[in-house]
């Protein structure tokens, strides 16, 4: 399996090419490691935090951060089953509602989340999806 934890080059390019003075939802959808991948070096190495610990750990800081700019979730459930599509392919989905794109370039571009919170995402995923909505 490929998985996708980052954005390609040209998918980046396209969120970056449409407004950036609008609201927007962005739509995530989560498959976890069953074991965090911390990089050796890391506090969090060699612990056994499974990755949806590890996940927890990044939504803490990424929901502190975001809501200074005026972030927010807008949609969590708990995921109860598949009705179209394989079983077991996502465990977890979400809305976040940011006021425009520019705060959420701002939060990717922010030194705390780039050094103290990504470091829990990429440990944590092993598949994702982000995908942008007209807010």
């Amino acid at each position: 399996m490929t998985g996708f934890v980052d954005p390609s080059r040209d998918n980046w390019q396209r969120f970056k090419d449409l407004p950036r003075n609008t609201p927007i939802h962005m739509l995530n959808l989560i498959k976890f490691r069953d074991l965090a991948d911390y990089p050796q070096g890391h506090p969090e190495h060699g612990k056994g935090l499974t990755g949806r610990q590890a996940y927890a750990i990044y939504a803490a800081g990424f929901q502190r951060l975001v809501a200074q700019d005026g972030a927010a979730m807008v949609w969590n459930a708990p995921l109860e089953c598949v009705v179209t599509g394989p079983e077991g392919e996502w465990d977890e989905a979400f809305v976040m509602g940011y006021p425009d794109s520019a705060a959420f370039l701002a939060m990717i571009k922010n030194a705390e989340y780039i050094s103290e919170i990504v470091p829990h995402r990429t440990a944590a995923v092993a598949d994702s999806r982000l995908i942008r909505f007209r807010g």
